[in-house]
């Protein structure tokens, strides 16, 4: 997909989590290395549930009606704590406050580029999307006299071809510690939700125990009762004879 598709889908976005009242809302183009991983994350915040998912539902639908794209993963909708919708070249993270300030992504991506809306749309060209336009275009003293355009086009895109091999194989070394923070960030959602739900049951045994404990005492007393009450039978019939 070329940077201007995606780019207007990042726009697309970007209007939804507006229309939305979104909070705190932060652009990012990751750096030129991460690019393997997805090229821009849009992150933005929600005062509680209902409106975080309000704002998913947003993005999605004018992704899915306008530009007839679809998120290749959804994450996190139900609890509404931090939904994750990935559409491989740009992720959208909405967030409620306290989740956005544990994981704090505008920290952990700090070496990203904060982009603004006018840049987004090409009115200025920050230096990182300056490189990208570098790379995509064809360098003039390489490109011949119209007459050989046809068979000039062959060596060139060998050459391109060449050049992306090794940046693929420098970039993929780079994806595996961004994907690695992202199934860490999980793991720590997991671990929590794993926790929680160990207190409860402790709980629930606790004082299945303890009701359990306190029906046994209640039993011995009354036995004990029973007891006294046949030993005392027994001594007034002793008495009696």
């Amino acid at each position: 997909m070329s940077t201007q598709e995606i780019r207007k889908q990042v726009a697309v976005a970007l209007e939804a989590v507006n229309e939305k009242k979104a909070l705190d809302v932060t652009l990012l183009q990751l750096p030129h290395e991460s690019s393997t991983f997805t090229d821009y994350f849009l992150i933005c915040s929600g005062s509680n549930p209902r409106q975080v998912q309000a704002i998913a539902d947003e993005v999605d639908e004018r992704l899915s009606k306008g530009m007839h794209v679809e998120p290749n993963a959804r994450e996190g909708y139900n609890t509404a704590e931090w939904i994750l919708l990935d559409y491989v070249d740009f992720v959208v993270h909405i967030f409620n406050a306290q989740r956005r300030a544990y994981y704090d992504l505008e920290r952990l991506w700090k070496s990203a580029h904060h982009v603004t809306p006018e840049e987004l749309l090409g009115k200025a060209k920050p230096a990182a999307v300056a490189e990208i336009v570098q790379t995509e275009a064809v360098p003039a003293e390489v490109v011949p006299a119209p007459a050989k355009k046809a068979v000039a086009k062959k060596p060139v895109a060998k050459k391109a071809v060449a050049k992306k091999a090794p940046a693929k194989k420098a970039a993929s070394k780079t994806v595996k510690p961004a994907a690695k923070k992202k199934v860490a960030a999980k793991k720590v959602v997991a671990k929590k939700a794993a926790a929680k739900k160990a207190v409860a049951k402790k709980a629930v045994v606790k004082k299945a125990v303890t009701k359990k404990v306190a029906v046994k005492k209640a039993v011995t007393k009354k036995v004990a009762a029973k007891k006294t009450v046949a030993k005392k039978a027994v001594k007034k019939a002793a008495k009696r004879k």
